[in-house]
């Protein structure tokens, strides 16, 4: 998120002084601070929904270890 905010500081700077190498380079601290966030969140889902089915895993193998035979 800081770098968000840094980059748009940037491009504010570039475009009052009139410098478009400082205003891009602003707009591409941005895209870079997006683009980090969004792999992030997607490694987030990904680990939460290994974790999900590793639990369920576990619970249908401890289901199956705790049913008792039937006596007949």
């Amino acid at each position: 998120m800081k770098d968000e905010i840094k980059g748009k500081a940037d491009e504010l700077k570039g475009k009052l002084t009139g410098n478009k190498s400082e205003e891009m380079k602003g707009k591409a601290e941005q895209a870079a601070d997006k683009v980090r966030r969004a792999g992030r969140d997607i490694r987030e889902d990904v680990r939460e929904k290994t974790d999900e089915e590793r639990d369920k895993e576990a619970r249908e193998r401890e289901a199956e270890s705790v049913r008792e035979p039937k006596p007949w």
